[in-house]
């Protein structure tokens, strides 16, 4: 049935022929964003198969901070680094042999008096911890900047979409047309925006990477009260990698206080897909009896001329 436009109409264009169009456009653009999430997430099978350091376990689980924090945690564990009552790093010896460009950064920066807070700063640091990220990327365990990049296009696309509606919404209360179905919709729309806000850094083969070690490396938990001075720099490396902040709490609370380190459970990247149907679901939900859609309306109760569609 063609709605013509009357001459109340907000924006010229009828409730009911708004809120079809608008139903399409957000399950047209939350599919494509489910889809291409979908396919980033997946990735390419990992390039090679070679056993991951404790830092590259951990720019995949927490990114480039909980690297750091891993980082610190070894060289903590080794005995190269302490930390002074105002809260400054400093070494303790000579440059250990056999350290990562990630640690052999930090200890630069420890032994000029960097604050653990503000190593993430410096520039050697920051240039390892880029050649990282770009390593994991390469290997097929971390969804690269480009790919990233065109994610938050797809989440700005339908916030866009969302503005849209919150406008015609108030255009339509302002002129006196029910929006009650209109309303509804934005409820899912919004859900969907926060569902698919969050865009995924890891990919499948580096979750599944993760979930691996956890398996293997369940003695290094903070609850299992690990003896890491048997585990050694690379255990307690390691323990933060996988369990976060905490496990650096556990191998030296002293310093993990002085250096300012934050104590938490665990550092996580993981992504949450979730559902994101919501916007059409919810849309055609209810609006029955003519009570949740009606006043303000013309052509009678419930939806009817209006379309509760602003």
């Amino acid at each position: 049935m063609i709605v013509h436009a009357a001459s109340g109409d907000t924006w010229g264009i009828p409730g009911p022929t708004f809120l079809r169009l608008y139903l399409v456009a957000a399950a047209v653009v939350v599919a494509l964003a489910v889809l291409h999430r979908v396919r980033l997430a997946t990735g390419a099978e990992p390039l090679v198969a070679e056993p991951l350091g404790p830092q590259e376990v951990a720019y995949l689980n927490g990114g480039p901070a909980l690297a750091v924090h891993a980082a610190l945690g070894g060289l903590r564990g080794s005995g190269a680094i302490d930390v002074g009552p105002d809260r400054r790093l400093f070494t303790t010896g000579p440059t250990p042999t056999g350290l990562t460009p990630l640690e052999q950064a930090i200890h630069w920066a420890a032994h000029q008096g960097a604050r653990a807070r503000d190593l993430a700063q410096d520039q050697r640091v920051a240039a390892a911890l880029d050649q990282l990220g770009v390593s994991l990327e390469g290997r097929g365990l971390r969804v690269s900047q480009a790919q990233q990049a065109s994610a938050r296009q797809w989440r700005l696309l339908l916030a866009a979409l969302l503005v849209l509606g919150v406008v015609r919404l108030f255009a339509g209360l302002a002129n006196g047309r029910p929006v009650g179905y209109l309303l509804l919709t934005l409820v899912g729309v919004l859900v969907a925006v926060l569902l698919l806000w969050r865009v995924p850094q890891t990919s499948r083969a580096g979750r599944a990477a993760l979930r691996d070690l956890r398996k293997r490396h369940t003695h290094l938990a903070p609850a299992s009260s690990p003896a890491y001075a048997t585990y050694g720099a690379a255990g307690a490396a390691m323990g933060v990698a996988l369990y976060g902040t905490a496990s650096l709490w556990a191998i030296d609370p002293g310093f993990a206080e002085q250096a300012e380190i934050q104590r938490q459970a665990i550092a996580s990247s993981g992504w949450s897909s979730g559902t994101s149907t919501g916007s059409s679901g919810t849309a055609g939900s209810s609006c029955g009896g003519g009570s949740s859609c009606g006043g303000g309306g013309g052509g009678g109760g419930g939806c009817g001329g209006g379309g509760c569609g602003g």
